[in-house]
């Protein structure tokens, strides 16, 4: 299998059939093998009933996947990717705004030795107070932060080679750090404009809450790029400043107490030393505990983030 394509489903029966069609004429035209999966992340309308219709009329090329209730557009995505047969995985929304006609352009991008094209919605569609203005602002964090430079970490039109993107494993709203986490193993990731459409049919599930989880996980994601193989150095350096801290208020206490016979039991700053010192050993603790959790969880966890209804296949 050359191609796979993955597009996370939640409630859009009226752009599935246009969609459909819009995928099928497009990767016909490339002259690949290729599988359409749609993972359907618990939809309450007639989506999966679509969905199941598509699969009876081409069960060599559609796959459907059906969760027992909703968890989300990143579990929706690592479904599919774990699912996935194809050498290169594309992904896309399916929602009608991002164009399928983009997918061959991804892929003429990705032969010049790319692991991962991105696209890069430069007319986006959008509202721009609660959509496009809160985007640049995250996107420019996390470039900032994880060193990837990226003008749009949103857009789900993307390609990947399946040997980069089947080793990272997926969590809360990481979906949109995946070329973060790939820089982490070396991937090259290259950008590309694409076209974007307003949205014709259905409601957005984007929710400016959305943003307070995106900032969590972007921690996450800046801890697991920094120090996930270190973790001591964090929480020990931080332990480190606090213990030298504290020792250096309690030798300046024990100075004035030995050459001066002050009274310091009612002095705050012997009370501060005194925390600092304790915090300090929390902190080189925490960080033991830390390298050893590290060096045993991401390779004895192997338990799925999505539970599977059934699998049309």
């Amino acid at each position: 299998m050359e191609l796979s394509v993955v597009i996370p489903v939640l409630n859009e029966e009226k752009n599935i059939p246009q969609l459909h069609q819009a995928l099928i004429n497009t990767l016909t035209a490339l002259e690949k093998s290729f599988e359409i999966i749609y993972v359907d992340d618990g939809s309450t309308d007639s989506s999966f009933q679509l969905l199941s219709e598509l699969y009876q009329k081409s069960p060599e090329q559609i796959r459907v996947i059906q969760f027992r209730r909703r968890f989300g557009q990143t579990a929706a995505m690592s479904a599919g990717i774990a699912y996935a047969q194809g050498k290169i995985i594309i992904m896309l929304d399916a929602d009608l705004q991002n164009d399928p006609v983009d997918i061959p352009r991804l892929l003429e991008k990705m032969e010049e030795g790319y692991d991962i094209v991105s696209g890069w919605r430069i007319n986006r569609k959008d509202k721009y107070v609660t959509r496009i203005l809160p985007s640049k602002i995250a996107n420019w964090l996390i470039g900032s932060i994880t060193g990837v430079k990226l003008h749009d970490y949103g857009c789900s039109l993307k390609a990947y080679r399946a040997e980069v993107i089947k080793e990272l494993k997926l969590y809360g709203e990481m979906h949109r750090f995946i070329p973060a986490l790939a820089s982490w193993v070396g991937a090259k990731i290259a950008e590309i404009p694409v076209q974007h459409h307003p949205r014709r049919f259905g409601k957005s599930k984007y929710t400016l809450n959305r943003i307070w989880r995106v900032l969590l996980d972007l921690i996450t994601v800046k801890f697991l790029l920094s120090f996930s193989t270190r973790p001591l150095q964090i929480f020990g350096s931080i332990g480190l400043i606090s213990c030298i801290l504290g020792l250096g208020i309690s030798g300046y206490l024990t100075f004035l107490k030995l050459a001066y016979q002050e009274h310091l039991s009612n002095r705050p700053l012997l009370w501060l030393g005194i925390l600092l010192i304790m915090l300090g050993f929390q902190f080189i603790s925490l960080g033991l505990l830390a390298e050893l959790v590290a060096r045993t969880y991401h390779e004895s966890q192997n338990k799925p983030i999505y539970v599977i209804r059934q699998m049309l296949k």
